[in-house]
């Protein structure tokens, strides 16, 4: 019984330089939300394409994939679901669209993550590969996912401009335009300033510098936190944050992610407890014999499957990573399918559920917000579901052969 109950301390000591890492996001995370550049950016951006809101999808869209790829931008969405309805539902649009924009822009871009840390990197630490091994193959997902993504919410909005009883919501419609344009208010007023813009290209140059460590520079977690710890340090300076300021946010950032981290301890304690007892063995022994014959593109597709049936019952991305892994990418060797691959298979797969599973917060908190059903919005995102589903295997297959 000790074994067991020793099995999820051991994990998180296993885990320690990943878990600081992570806290490391999560307190820059908070301290560039402290200085209003993200929040402030967008916003103005929305202000700056009235009368030109068909631009606004793609342009919005974007900056969300950035962010799921970039960071997994997820709980971070939620303040701009309530921003951005009422101003689609005045641009002739409806709800679904305003949702669709941040929840399907974020989610194309966590499916096609190149440097989220919550996934690919932990997910790639769990394989014992660099998470830049693939990055091609991610990057050329992402790019179809997006053109889909985008292509389809561009679709929906113009029906719905065109003839409101296209909408999946049209029965609420009078509804909708009560509760949100009642609370709707003036952005005309919001500054987006040169130190906002500054703050945001530090932003993008700490990963952009952090790919530069991993792939040429021999860094790993310890030189991964250092730098999003000066990142954090920067912000502050230029963003006018004072000392107490400063700590008190980077401290609420690290203990918005503490969850995760000792998620991940739990998970890799799992592993632990099926190691001792001889259950990964097992398991990796029955895999090689069943997949002698199993052709490498038959095996990445049925990778992706199982991390899809796996994601609604795990939707943390990173619990994910660190619970499968260690038995998937064995099972890759023997499959003779690269241990990027089966990361990559892994991340689109969590990606493509996290758009619609009941079992995701931030799901349930986007549809609240926007007033839309589960069973609506499933019935909404089915066709693109397919879709994506469809890029990621044939992406997986390709580069299998």
């Amino acid at each position: 019984m000790s074994a067991y109950l020793a099995a999820p301390i051991t994990g998180i000591q296993k885990t320690i330089e990943l878990g600081l890492f992570i806290l490391m996001i999560g307190g820059l995370l908070m301290v560039i939300s402290a200085t209003g550049a993200i929040d402030n950016g967008i916003a103005r951006a929305m202000v700056r394409m009235k009368g030109k809101e068909h631009l606004m999808i793609p342009v919005l869209m974007m900056c969300f994939a950035t962010g799921g790829t970039i960071y997994g931008m997820a709980e971070e969405t939620i303040p701009f679901y309530m921003l951005l309805i009422p101003v689609v539902i005045a641009a002739g649009y409806d709800s679904v669209t305003g949702v669709a924009i941040v929840l399907v822009g974020s989610g194309v871009g966590v499916l096609g993550s190149t440097i989220n840390p919550f996934a690919t990197v932990i997910a790639s630490d769990a394989s014992g590969i660099a998470f830049t091994q693939g990055m091609g193959l991610r990057l050329t997902i992402l790019a179809l996912s997006f053109i889909a993504g985008c292509y389809y919410v561009m679709r929906y909005a113009k029906q719905v401009r065109e003839n409101p009883e296209n909408s999946i919501v049209a029965d609420m419609k009078e509804s909708n335009e009560k509760h949100f344009l009642a609370k709707s208010g003036k952005q005309e007023n919001i500054e987006f300033t040169g130190k906002h813009q500054l703050i945001l290209a530090i932003f993008a140059l700490t990963f952009a510098v952090m790919v530069w460590g991993v792939a040429a520079g021999g860094w790993w977690m310890t030189e991964m936190s250092m730098l999003f710890l000066a990142s954090s340090i920067a912000i502050a300076a230029i963003g006018g944050l004072s000392e107490e300021v400063f700590v008190d946010k980077f401290l609420e950032g690290c203990k918005d992610l503490l969850g995760v981290v000792l998620v991940l301890g739990i998970a890799r304690g799992i592993g632990l407890v099926m190691d001792e007892g001889l259950i990964s063995g097992t398991i990796l022994n029955w895999g090689e014999k069943a997949l002698a014959e199993t052709s490498s593109v038959i095996f990445v597709n049925l990778m992706y499957l199982i991390h899809t049936v796996l994601s609604v019952f795990i939707p943390s991305t990173s619990g994910l990573a660190v619970f499968s892994m260690p038995i998937i990418s064995p099972l890759a060797d023997f499959a003779g399918v690269g241990r990027d691959l089966a990361v990559t298979a892994y991340q689109s797969a969590s990606g493509l559920v996290n758009l619609v599973t009941p079992t995701s917060g931030v799901v349930i908190a986007a549809l609240a917000i926007g007033r839309i059903s589960i069973v609506k919005w499933f019935k909404f995102m089915a066709p693109l579901l397919l879709t994506l589903a469809i890029i990621a295997m044939g992406a997986l297959s390709i580069a299998t052969m």
